[in-house]
């Protein structure tokens, strides 16, 4: 057996997401955030999303909560995962976020201004296999996820873990765990962005085999909780490959 049960949050909202959107708003270039991508903290609606979530945890019936907690060791979700008040926190550094490369804290019309043979890049072959140089494609991604999820199952037995990360990571794992395909992954990466502080969850109450979806996205505790619900989408025009 394995885990049973996936707790996927994505982190509050951080200062680099209410940066980019600005930027992306505004038509800027860059993104003028001024730190490096692991040291981005959360916003102050995410420092109350987070205590929300936190509350949501707390009240659930002991059978229900997370046995065990792994996270991104980015700020904003060690942040978030603190304010929740789980327990025994695991950082794993395969669960970060998408590394950019060269295109780190551009927005659209930055890399179109600055790099077009890459913006025509990707374009081209679409967010699962674009890689910019120095970063990281998606299925660069779900590669590093494909191992902390097997060390996940080998360390949490019948138990069910929460998974404190980011929205691309949250993406991956539902497509390795779900099992989906790339066309299948990019039809919801396309329509959906996942909201700071959201829970999805996957069920597998057998520990093995294929997981499925009891919930995705989830900010009703957020609503309940009376904190903010935020929805960064980042940059969503380069999904499929065109």
């Amino acid at each position: 057996m394995g885990a049973i049960e996936l707790v996927l949050i994505r982190h509050g909202e951080s200062a680099g997401n209410v940066a980019a959107t600005a930027a992306h708003r505004s038509g800027a270039e860059v993104i003028d955030i001024g730190l490096r991508d692991a040291d981005v903290p959360l916003s102050d609606a995410g420092v109350q999303q987070g205590e929300a979530l936190g509350r949501w945890l707390a009240g659930l019936p002991e059978h229900e909560r997370p046995e065990a907690v792994w996270c991104s060791p980015y700020l904003r979700a060690r942040q978030t995962a603190e304010l929740t008040g789980l327990q025994d926190m695991r950082l794993d550094e395969r669960l970060r976020d998408r590394e950019l490369g060269i295109l780190d804290l551009l927005t659209s019309a930055g890399v179109d201004a600055r790099f077009p043979d890459e913006a025509q890049r990707r374009n081209w072959l679409g967010k699962f296999s674009y890689r910019p140089p120095g970063g990281e494609s998606w299925a660069d991604v779900a590669l590093r996820l494909r191992s902390v999820l097997r060390d996940i199952d080998d360390e949490n037995d019948g138990k069910r873990v929460a998974v404190v990360c980011h929205d691309a990571v949250i993406m991956l794992i539902r497509y390795i765990c779900e099992q989906l395909s790339e066309a299948e992954l990019l039809d919801i990466a396309s329509s959906t962005s996942v909201r700071n502080a959201s829970i999805t969850r996957l069920m597998r109450p057998e520990g093995k085999g294929r997981w499925a979806l009891e919930s995705f996205n989830a900010v009703d505790h957020l609503e309940s909780g009376g904190a903010p619900v935020t929805e960064h989408a980042g940059d969503d025009n380069h999904v499929h490959p065109r």
